[in-house]
């Protein structure tokens, strides 16, 4: 089984060419990144004993390039409790912080009796509804998903089912709200309104919602992508897994042409 990254040391992450991004063959894929650092959190929340709590937001700020070379993850627990917990984490690529992630913890508990509000669901599709993602988006990243859909996605609106065979990190076990972030990013590329060669529209950011711990290998993507008059875009995912609506995913874009050639 071949993986998105190898572990380099306790800190330091090397992405392996499974992880190549899909608007710039000399980057990576923000989509395992993100799983790595929700990684990077759980070990790091384990070694300070921190237990009983569940991921309740995660939140990443992209703040430049993700080069495809050595990731650094520094994690600190910004405000430890015994309800609540925040946890943050940086990223540094040659030297410059280029993700900055923040996750709440909240104490788990017996809520059954009051459970209600979610979603409606939809079903993994049987084999057969295959659906190739890569004949829109190029990089190790997309090449490396399975993805299944009942009907084609329309411009800006999209319902599919992905997963993968890869590792998050080689030779590692992750936890499997680790896993499924690992793919949530995905949700940009699955309800394209303009194609990537006439447009762009990559996030620069990402937030998750939570409000059930996701289970299973199938990450399940409901999304409706909005472009705004002035450069500004969203996308909007409902997110599930195999058992039903698991939370919600936001993503701001910044929608523009591509630049000319020869242009700086």
């Amino acid at each position: 089984m071949s993986a998105y990254f190898e572990r380099l040391d306790d800190s330091r992450f090397r992405p392996l060419p499974d992880a190549g991004g899909a608007w710039n063959d000399a980057e990576i894929h923000f989509s395992p990144l993100g799983g790595l650092i929700a990684h990077a959190m759980d070990v790091h929340r384990a070694a300070h004993g921190a237990a009983g709590m569940s991921l309740a937001r995660l939140s990443f700020d992209i703040l430049g390039f993700l080069a495809a070379d050595v990731c650094e993850i520094a994690v600190e627990t910004l405000r430890p409790g015994r309800t609540i917990e925040l946890v943050q984490a940086t990223v540094v690529i040659a030297g410059r912080a280029v993700v900055l992630a923040r996750g709440w913890y909240t104490i788990d508990s017996d809520t059954r009796e009051v459970a209600g509000g979610q979603s409606a669901t939809f079903s993994v599709p049987e084999e057969g509804h295959e659906w190739g993602i890569a004949d829109t988006w190029p990089g190790g990243y997309v090449a490396s998903l399975e993805m299944r859909a009942e009907e084609p996605p329309r411009p800006g609106r999209g319902m599919a089912w992905l997963r993968t065979d890869r590792e998050l990190v080689a030779g590692e076990a992750v936890s499997a709200h680790a896993a499924f972030i690992a793919l949530v990013d995905t949700a940009n590329g699955i309800a394209v309104r303009q194609q990537p060669g006439e447009w762009m529209f990559p996030n620069l950011d990402l937030t998750i919602h939570l409000h059930t711990q996701p289970t299973g290998r199938w990450v399940g993507l409901d999304t409706t992508v909005t472009f705004g008059p002035t450069g500004q875009g969203l996308t909007s995912s409902g997110l599930h897994d195999e058992r039903g609506p698991v939370g919600r995913a936001e993503q701001t874009l910044t929608v523009r042409r591509p630049p000319a050639p020869g242009s700086r």
